[in-house]
């Protein structure tokens, strides 16, 4: 009988345990049931008897998105700050939809290990207007399609160039999506080549026939003729180069027979033509610093530099017709002591009609020195301005005109029947004797002087005449 009683009262008592322990159990979901089962942990955060809004706070604190950095296939990179599109988070409505499928009633789940901690993201609001300003400021989404891209050939200030938009084409339609996916899901970056938005489009035989084209110009264009002009060198480059090639009236390039492009003759004459025009010196105006120390202005005379243009025109259009690579001096009617637009040298005449001075100078040394009687002015025969030179040297010559004959020792003759010489009916020089008693247009020269300058005089010298 007391083991019956003993008995009984042990089930009673287990009884009253189990009944206390599941009213434990359902007074415990009761109170998780209006928040937070036991041991949430929900992105590092204790959740349990705390209000959403508290762990909305504590979540923030942790949650630190500085904006998304782009990075492209040339190396460039951009970046859109969260601040400047005014990005906002909350975990408010994530917390209570988690809230809300949790099973009060399972909280005893919790002490596993596996389910102490859960990850959750966060709501974010952004000015989307201000993120698509900011996008296409960078200008990295514009352009054209994909199936638009092609291979051409463009002209600009050097040249033909060849722009490829077929090599490592820019998906702009396709980054721009992934950048908005990246930038809503928080992540810090994104290497645009790296997400392939970069790729090779396939080679079309309108793209082939394009890159034949191309490897064409590219020989002709690339064509190393330099003009040797004096000390100056005048290369023939790209943007010259291309004007050579001849286009029909659809602005497409010519092609012969033979397969090679053709030339535009009017084009190659236009360019010796305007070098000659430029390196011509022959008659042109010259700055010439005299002696007397001023920089005075010398027109006309038969001094200078002619480029033979017939010759020149049919030597350019076969050396470019024949991709020729070469330093090339030009053929010349007439040439100077020196090429190119400083062509007098260190070597020449000055005659100053002003002072009534001859100066010789030698390698830019001055070894001769006199006066002179030029052209009488009064009379309309004054000696003539210009850059000559001399073409002759003559002794014991007799010099005619319409009203005189006249012997002399030495004649040097610079420009027709211009030229220096020796007068032996003067015993004067110098002066103002050229305005009233002056020659017919020579220079008349001390005999002893005139016979310096004969001796060491050369043909060809310049002679620069000015008043």
């Amino acid at each position: 009988m007391n083991k019956n009683i003993i008995l009984k009262g042990c089930i009673i008592g287990f009884s009253l345990i189990l009944v206390s322990l599941f009213a434990m159990y359902l007074g415990l979901s009761r109170y998780y049931s209006s928040g937070f089962s036991y041991g949430t942990w929900i992105n590092g955060v204790y959740c349990t008897g705390k209000s959403i809004n508290e762990i909305n706070d504590e979540l923030l604190k942790k949650y630190d998105y500085e904006g998304l950095t782009i990075f492209m296939g040339d190396g460039k990179s951009y970046t859109i700050s969260a601040d400047e599109v005014h990005l906002s988070f909350s975990f408010e409505e994530s917390l209570e939809l988690y809230q809300e499928r949790q099973n009060p009633y399972l909280w005893i789940d919790n002490l596993k290990a596996s389910a102490k901690d859960k990850t959750i993201q966060p709501v974010m609001e952004y000015d989307k207007e201000l993120f698509e300003k900011k996008l296409k400021s960078f200008g990295i989404t514009d352009g054209k399609n994909m199936d638009d891209r092609r291979i051409r050939i463009l002209k600009g200030d050097n040249g033909y160039y060849l722009v490829n938009e077929r090599k490592h084409a820019f998906d702009g339609a396709m980054a721009k999506k992934l950048i908005y996916s990246s930038f809503e899901n928080l992540k810090p970056e994104i290497d645009l080549e790296a997400a392939g938005c970069y790729k090779d489009l396939p080679l079309t035989k309108d793209m082939e026939d394009t890159l034949k084209l191309w490897d064409l110009i590219s020989e002709y264009q690339n064509c190393n003729i330099i003009y040797q002009m004096g000390e100056k060198q005048v290369p023939i480059n790209q943007g010259i180069a291309a004007d050579f090639l001849l286009l029909d009236s659809d602005g497409d390039f010519v092609i012969g027979e033979d397969g090679n492009l053709c030339t535009d003759e009017e084009k190659v004459y236009a360019f010796v033509d305007a070098l000659a025009d430029k390196y011509d010196t022959v008659g042109t105006t010259r700055l010439f610093h005299a002696t007397r120390g001023e920089t005075v202005m010398v027109k006309g005379g038969i001094y200078g530099n002619e480029i033979d243009r017939e010759a020149e025109k049919e030597y350019l259009l076969n050396a470019f017709l024949n991709k020729k690579s070469e330093v090339h001096t030009p053929e010349y009617i007439q040439t100077a002591q020196k090429q190119g637009l400083d062509d007098i040298g260190d070597t020449y005449i000055e005659v100053d009609m002003t002072e009534q001075k001859l100066y010789y100078y030698e390698k830019g040394r001055l070894v001769i020195e006199t006066s002179v009687v030029t052209g009488n002015t009064s009379l309309r025969r004054g000696t003539p301005c210009g850059t000559n030179y001399v073409y002759a040297k003559q002794k014991n010559r007799i010099l005619r005109g319409e009203d005189y004959e006249t012997f002399v020792k030495y004649w040097i003759p610079v420009k027709g029947a211009i030229g220096i010489h020796d007068s032996s009916w003067r015993s004067e020089y110098g002066g103002e004797i050229y305005k009233t008693n002056g020659s017919h247009g020579c220079v008349n020269t001390p005999l002893d002087e005139v016979a310096k300058l004969y001796d060491m005089v050369e043909i060809g010298t310049p002679c620069v005449m000015f008043y």
